[in-house]
């Protein structure tokens, strides 16, 4: 048997029958009030474009990093702006009541490997390959 995703006890289907204000009572306050305070032009036009686009398979790409995901947006296709690049995420069930900026990272891993040349005293013996 399918495992059925609930959040804060609501279905998936019952999620997508809400609409903003009902869904919004279910989220945290500092998103509650997001929402509340109604949604910028921006927002409104990703949340047009999620509702053209849904079934089929296009990329939406977006600079609204500070969205929050609703219901509407489980299974679109995102590129999601992290100030470099657009990175692709496909909005499912978890991610509701988040921002979208939480799944596009702006900052890489640092790696760090040996030291250059000349940057300590020790490294003049480092052979070069």
């Amino acid at each position: 048997m399918a495992k059925i995703y609930r959040f804060k006890g609501k279905t998936q289907e019952e999620l997508e029958q809400m609409n903003l204000e009902e869904f919004s009572n279910l989220l945290t306050s500092r998103e509650r009030r997001a929402l509340r305070r109604g949604l910028t032009r921006v927002e409104k036009k990703l949340l047009e474009n999620v509702r053209n686009f849904k079934g089929k398979d296009k990329l939406i790409r977006t600079h609204a990093r500070d969205m929050v995901i609703v219901p509407e947006m489980i299974g679109a296709k995102l590129g999601i702006h992290n100030g470099h690049e657009f990175v692709m995420v496909v909005i499912d069930p978890g991610m509701l009541g988040h921002r979208l900026g939480e799944f596009s990272q702006t900052r890489k891993k640092v790696t760090h490997s040996a030291p250059g040349l000349g940057a300590t005293r020790s490294s003049k013996f480092v052979p070069l390959k």
